[in-house]
């Protein structure tokens, strides 16, 4: 499939010579990323976290970018456990900023301290993470009726991913806007925007089917 028609249609074919969505290229770690993890349901209250703190680490970068410095974010990060970053302090904000293998940004490394008290806050009332999450779940009315290229890059947000942003920026997080939140539902498996022709999408729906959701 040439570069042209991957641009009409996101769909490139790989060398395997199977069909699947175009954004990670022909990179082998963005495409391992694309087929074994972006889209399959998680219901692990860590790895929502830690998509949601790499999600605001992303912001004005590349996914990419992020993917290929994740291990030394979740070492830097204690594996993301929500509840030893809550208590990182002034010592542990310097240590971070002097770690040339994340993103070095005081803001960022603030919010992602800020929202691990807020996990634990939210997990206190809702009894985990992930019953929260999977409540925003869209209800397929909300869903386009054909996931094609088109159709995503003209919805970067959905209404419950403004819902979703609106209600943690309530609960005090931070770096949670909708198109981030929207990213987060794409990647958590709360949609399939595998685009159609992906050899990846009927997979993740009937991942999607047989997943039991938290409550």
């Amino acid at each position: 499939m040439s570069t042209e028609v991957a641009a009409k249609t996101g769909l490139m074919t790989g060398e395997d010579g199977l069909a699947r969505c175009s954004w990670p290229g022909n990179l082998p770690e963005y495409i391992r990323y694309h087929d074994h993890e972006w889209g399959r349901p998680v219901a692990d209250d860590t790895r929502l976290f830690e998509k949601i703190c790499l999600e605001g680490f992303q912001s004005g970068l590349s996914w990419l970018t992020i993917l290929r410095k994740r291990e030394n974010f979740r070492a830097a990060f204690d594996g993301f456990d929500f509840r030893k970053v809550a208590r990182y302090g002034e010592a542990d904000v310097e240590r971070l900023l002097a770690d040339a293998g994340i993103i070095r940004h005081r803001g960022k490394i603030n919010s992602a301290i800020n929202n691990a008290k807020r996990a634990i806050e939210l997990i206190e009332e809702k009894g985990s993470l992930a019953a929260y999450f999977w409540s925003f779940e869209p209800d397929e009315g909300e869903r386009p009726k054909r996931v094609d290229y088109p159709t995503l890059i003209a919805n970067p947000t959905s209404p419950t991913s403004v819902r979703l942003s609106k209600d943690l920026k309530k609960r005090g997080w931070s770096f949670v806007g909708p198109t981030t939140m929207y990213a987060h539902m794409q990647a958590m498996g709360l949609v399939n925007d595998h685009i159609e022709g992906c050899k990846c999408r009927r997979e993740v729906e009937d991942l999607r089917a047989a997943f039991r959701r938290p409550r």
